[in-house]
């Protein structure tokens, strides 16, 4: 979609895409005496996103359908990111293939499309990120967007993985006071999503992720003990 008027990121957004408050600039005078059109300028970065500007220009740069206001919710099915891969890759890869819905049969088959294609290209996205991001594993969106402009710029940035991805919200849990940290049940219901155990039914499989689970929550407890003795103190 090209831009409607001499700026940088000026372009009109689909009409489902469009934020509530938006700002509107005019463009170029119209010939013959025409008012002149009125375009529409992206958003903002979305407030809670740890992607870096250097990140976040790339993406306005490349005139995407719309622009992510929710990382998390925005990338999750896959069509923003085969529309990157198009830029990219026009003679490859059809945008039209593609569904942005929200179901999880759509998110499912537009990932495996996507799979296919990096196959077929020698490209690699881990699996591990790909299953994250189609779920919506806080901060997991954005690693994956990282690696994306990474194999396609080949520009090495810092990384915004402070530590190993375990798609659990272990890190969050220790940086809280003692009192908020989740019990093993609500642990349990926010790090095993919904969608998840639509798309593996395999018992098994989701009993391990409990299992796993229920470790977490008691490593989580033997290291707050000893991080703070005096608030476990029976005297």
């Amino acid at each position: 979609m090209a831009a409607a008027g001499p700026g940088e990121g000026l372009l009109t957004q689909p009409a489902a895409a469009r934020p509530k408050s938006r700002s509107i600039l005019p463009c170029q005078a119209a010939p013959n005496g025409e008012k002149p059109k009125k375009c529409l300028v992206y958003p903002h970065p979305p407030k809670s996103s740890r992607l870096s500007r250097s990140v976040l220009r790339w993406l306005q740069s490349l005139d995407l359908t719309f622009f992510p206001r929710n990382i998390s919710r925005d990338f999750s099915n896959g069509f923003l990111i085969a529309e990157i891969f198009t830029t990219y890759y026009p003679w490859d890869l059809k945008l039209s293939s593609f569904k942005n819905g929200t179901s999880l049969k759509v998110k499912l088959d537009n990932w495996a499309q996507l799979e296919k294609f990096l196959a077929r290209k020698k490209l690699k996205l881990p699996k591990e990120l790909i299953h994250g991001t189609i779920h919506c594993k806080a901060g997991v969106p954005e690693i994956l967007i990282q690696e994306v402009y990474t194999l396609l710029t080949h520009q090495e940035i810092k990384s915004i993985q402070d530590d190993l991805v375990n798609f659990t919200d272990y890190s969050y849990q220790m940086q809280l006071p003692l009192v908020p940290r989740s019990t093993a049940s609500k642990s349990i219901k926010d790090n095993i999503r919904l969608s998840e155990l639509i798309g593996n039914p395999n018992k098994l499989n989701n009993e391990l992720k409990v299992e796993f689970l229920f470790l977490l929550q008691m490593l989580q407890r033997k290291l707050s003990r000893k991080l703070n003795p005096s608030k476990f103190s029976l005297e």
